[in-house]
């Protein structure tokens, strides 16, 4: 198993300013997320040879891998303008991840849940394209569902993983969204959720949140009344009410053995000591 950083509470760092300070706090792994100098959010690969090569050398020098790297673009976007852009984008950071000799890369569904059935047919003509330069990289993908994207719940999002049919595309569970995953269930068996993904559960996200569903749907007050935005949290371990005893003991139960990266992006004023905790109880967790 990795235990991987996702590093987004320090990307205003310089890179190799940044993959020393993963070092320090004790990872072995980064799960590259995107930061502007390189992979921006929904906009074309920043990242040139001379960036490729720094980042290289900086993993060789402080001794940490890329367990995986995160792009996010529009490729289920019902905009067929944007979904192409999107196309464009992805096959370049499938190119810079194949220069950096990482294996894996992971995102999101994207596209818009109130046109739901356009942005999955978007997705697939994506795929249709991208398949075989994954294939031909040698780059597995493991994708998440995620609020407010064309798929929101984990059964459909693990249905939909199986449909693309490869072994090697996978399925990402992230705890901070397990009261989005489940649903019109109030309180998120987090352990069937997971167990439904089975043998495809090949990467988690390890962040808290709070039930939004909690206190008959006023644990937030939002407005207008009736709007359609989605809330989560991505906090420390504890700080939320994510059944741990349930998500940690069902991955012992699964024998997991993929990437477990820790997400956490609501304390940058205390986001070394915030990554420092979240690796120490992952690691006495998953030696349980």
């Amino acid at each position: 198993m990795k235990i991987a950083l996702d590093p987004y509470m320090f990307r205003a760092l310089p890179m190799d300013d940044m993959v020393r300070t993963v070092a320090e706090l004790g990872y072995e792994y980064i799960e590259l997320s995107p930061r502007d100098d390189f992979m921006p959010f929904f906009l074309h690969p920043r990242a040139d040879d001379a960036r490729i090569v720094q980042l290289k050398n900086s993993l060789r020098t402080h001794g940490v891998q890329l367990s995986s790297v995160l792009p996010l673009y529009k490729w289920s976007s019902p905009d067929e303008t944007e979904r192409q852009a999107a196309v464009r984008y992805w096959k370049r950071m499938i190119e810079i991840t194949a220069e950096l000799e990482c294996p894996l890369m992971n995102s999101e569904f994207n596209g818009r849940p109130e046109r739901a059935a356009e942005s999955e047919a978007a997705f697939w003509r994506s795929m249709e394209e991208l398949l075989p330069v994954f294939e031909r990289e040698g780059i597995a993908l493991n994708l998440e569902a995620h609020p407010d994207d064309f798929c929101e719940e984990n059964s459909p999002a693990v249905d939909l993983v199986r449909a693309i049919n490869k072994p090697w595309v996978n399925y990402l569970y992230c705890a901070p969204h397990s009261f989005h995953l489940s649903g019109a269930d109030p309180k998120a068996d987090i352990a069937a959720m997971m167990r439904y993904a089975g043998d495809k559960l090949q990467h988690v996200h390890i962040a808290d949140s709070f039930n939004h569903k909690g206190s008959s749907g006023l644990r937030y007050i939002l407005n207008p009344p009736g709007t359609t935005a989605r809330i989560h949290q991505h906090l420390d371990i504890g700080q939320g009410e994510v059944d741990w005893d349930a998500f940690f003991g069902t991955l012992r139960e699964l024998d997991f053995d993929g990437v477990a990266t820790a997400c956490v992006f609501a304390w940058e004023e205390r986001a070394r000591e915030s990554s420092a905790f979240m690796l120490d109880r992952i690691r006495k967790e998953l030696a349980a």
